[in-house]
């Protein structure tokens, strides 16, 4: 049992989908997962453990940002022998070839977090996904015929941006404006797993326009089943 999570050994599969919303949590175990139990409600930061196709799988909310993040997924990775773990969660688009409800897979993570500096100082570490999560999620994308983008996302510690460090970012290349995946890949590193981040366009920061709540609930569906059927297989 960690501190943040209130979980017994075998309580959780080395499977975790990692929403940053505890509720999406909730909704992904009582729509996706077969036989969904509870294993956390600390902080009602909500935790399920259950089957998809045959294979255990848990889902873990783990808050907005990335010092949130940082906190479940650590204790994961440490104490409960997480072996693969995808964020699935939703990004704003800064590039002009990306519509509203595309799913993006993120290659790498660039970020402007202080967290990487604390841990690398003057050196800059680049958070890289899984080569084996990343390849097999654009080969279910693939199958469902869903639109998707491979490219690197940046995971911002401000949501509120006025200085506008998005326009930055999308002249080199970055798809999608989000808040964890830096700190997921960097923890991968670390303790030697694998991740992976999926996320839906919800609003296009460059163009203009956002989703609405059923939309994204709609759409959301996609980058879960993407997610299921990558980590499990």
């Amino acid at each position: 049992m960690s501190t943040h999570i209130n979980a017994k050994d075998g309580d959780i599969a080395p499977l975790v989908l990692l929403p940053g919303d505890p509720l999406r949590a909730k909704f992904i175990a009582e729509n996706f997962l077969e036989n969904a139990v509870c294993y956390n409600e600390v902080r009602g930061m909500y935790g399920f453990t259950g089957t998809y196709k045959g294979k255990k799988v848990s889902v873990q909310g783990t808050g907005m940002g990335q010092p949130s993040l940082s906190i479940y997924v650590t204790e994961l990775f440490q104490f409960y022998n997480v072996q693969k773990a995808i964020r699935v969660g939703t990004a704003g688009a800064v590039q002009p070839q990306t519509e509203l409800r595309d799913t993006i897979l993120a290659s790498a993570a660039c970020s402007d977090s202080s967290l990487i500096t604390q841990r690398f100082g003057n050196l800059h570490f680049a958070p890289y996904a899984s080569f084996n999560l990343l390849s097999k999620a654009a080969q279910v994308a693939e199958e469902m015929k869903v639109r998707y983008a491979v490219g690197p996302c940046a995971s911002s510690d401000l949501f509120y941006d006025d200085n506008e460090n998005w326009k930055t970012w999308a002249k080199y290349g970055v798809l999608a404006i989000e808040m964890e995946a830096a700190e997921l890949y960097t923890l991968a590193a670390k303790f030697g797993r694998e991740a992976l981040a999926i996320l839906t366009i919800s609003d296009h920061i460059l163009k203009g326009g956002a989703t609405t709540a059923e939309e994204r609930q709609l759409t959301f569906k996609n980058m879960i089943n993407i997610a299921l059927d990558t980590i499990t297989a």
